[in-house]
């Protein structure tokens, strides 16, 4: 009997977990489906130590292989601090006012990648399949390649990928494309950040895209697809009603009295229209006094990146704003905005969310945002609330039942948010049915098991010359 084949999953940070009410709904998938092929989970410890270990600590849990790797202080501030998060991820977002391209940080990236392949190609198997992730990695499957690894491997980019025009401002922006190349299947949240990087392989790399999605350049063949990522939706509305929900529903009853409930949670970014978001509450307040003693605003943004100037800076900034907002409307028994800088666990954010009238999602640019998919998860068949959307968030182009807007548009936000607190039961009914099909149907698990499908699909035949080429050669 063949041997099944190993998923070997390869990231900044490793999520296995047995946690569902912590951890996020693609940890725990990727964890289900590790545990159900067996395999390895690859990546940085969140350590930085004075003599990073050479060779991974592992550790066996739950039928899964945790290998994980420490960075020098060096590694941290070159390749995570430095050119993962203010080089590739402000550019990948469009903000190339708060990109750095030093050089230094690009070679600390460029050996920080080298190392993790170094520490990976021992434990690999030929039958192994590596499914890398995201825009910390994008180096990795090329120094594999390098080291003989011929096994499947496949990459899939969690953030938007840039139009050309924005790629070509990183000054290495022609050796990071090309080391996408190293990949078989390279995956995307939409069809528009597919189309960015084939109008850069077509247009900057001189190479050829075809009608069944292969793309050629740089002496290699490839394929480029769209995999819309997902959440569990059933899980997320089973945590809705938990008990732990219920409770943090009801401590957000007794602040609200009766009053109607816009939320935002969001990680403390600057990617997120934060600031934007804040301003379009004011001028909701502003321009719809009916709304004063009647909305509450409960933003929940836990601080990330701490180290990072520019999110020290956008932390001062929402604090200005939020004490300028409560110190004009604020009344003695209501204060209109709840801004929140601490994390709370699934159940407690699922029940949260299932109280609210408004989900307010208007990030600036973003690959896909579960969140959006999480509120509309959480909601009652019965009374559902009403979803503002970005439409630069990914999730836009599935959830066609939101109310879509431009983040920029500071009134235009109000005049929506003011459009869903108003919303006839019925609307929002109809609303929230066409929503949560789409996030039933697109689920987490179909994201999954259709990239790695697309992946086998894509290698097979390679795969078996590479099996025949071993085998002559052994029994030469």
């Amino acid at each position: 009997m063949a041997k099944p084949e190993r998923l070997v999953i390869v990231s900044n940070r490793v999520a296995v977990t047995t946690d569902a009410a912590r951890a996020g709904g693609l940890a725990v998938a990727l964890s289900e489906l590790l545990k159900k092929t067996g395999g390895v989970w690859f990546g940085w410890s969140g350590k930085v130590s004075a003599r990073p270990n050479s060779h991974p600590d592992t550790v066996g849990r739950g039928g899964v292989t945790v290998a994980t790797v420490d960075l020098s202080a060096d590694d941290y501030d070159e390749y995570y601090s430095g050119f993962a998060n203010s080089a590739l991820w402000p550019l990948f977002h469009y903000r190339l006012d708060l990109a750095n391209f030093n050089r230094d940080f690009y070679e600390g990236y460029l050996r920080v990648n080298r190392r993790f392949a170094h520490a990976l190609e021992p434990m690999l198997e030929d039958d192994d399949i590596v499914w890398v992730h995201d825009y910390h990695l994008l180096a990795f499957g090329e120094e594999l390649r390098r080291m003989g690894c011929e096994q499947p491997m496949g990459f899939f980019l969690h953030i938007p990928f840039p139009a050309p025009e924005v790629l070509t401002t990183l000054p290495v922006h022609d050796v990071i494309v090309r080391a996408m190349f190293a990949y078989d299947l390279v995956g995307f949240q939409t069809e528009g950040d597919r189309t960015c990087f084939l109008n850069y392989v077509v247009n900057e790399a001189g190479g050829t895209v075809y009608e069944d999605g292969r793309v050629s350049a740089f002496g290699r063949t490839i394929v480029a697809g769209v995999f819309p990522i997902g959440i569990d939706a059933d899980n997320f509305a089973e945590l809705a009603t938990s008990k732990n929900a219920m409770e943090h529903r009801r401590r957000l009853e007794r602040v609200l009295r009766r009053r109607h409930a816009i939320v935002g949670v969001d990680r403390l970014d600057y990617t997120k229209g934060l600031p934007e978001r804040f301003h379009a509450f004011e001028r909701l307040l502003k321009h719809y006094p009916e709304n004063h003693g009647r909305v509450t605003y409960v933003q929940i943004a836990p601080t990330t990146r701490a180290d990072v100037p520019d999110y020290v800076h956008i932390r001062e900034e929402l604090e200005g704003i939020a004490g300028k907002i409560n110190g004009e409307y604020s009344e003695l028994d209501w204060t209109p905005l709840r801004y929140i800088n601490r994390s709370f666990s699934r159940p407690a954010l699922a029940g949260i969310f299932r109280l609210s009238r408004v989900g307010l999602v208007t990030p600036l640019r973003d690959g896909m945002n579960l969140v959006a998919k999480e509120y509309v998860a959480a909601q009652s068949p019965r009374n559902p609330g009403v979803l503002v959307l970005s439409r630069f968030a990914g999730a836009a182009h599935q959830l066609t039942g939101a109310l879509v807007v431009n983040p920029y548009d500071e009134q235009g936000v109000a005049d929506a948010l003011q459009t869903a607190l108003n919303m006839s039961l019925q609307e929002r009914k109809k609303r929230w049915a066409t929503l949560v099909e789409s996030v039933r149907r697109d689920d987490v698990v179909g994201w999954r098991e259709s990239f790695l499908e697309k992946l086998k699909s894509v290698v097979d035949p390679k795969r078996g010359r590479a099996r025949e080429k071993r085998r002559v050669g052994a029994t030469r």
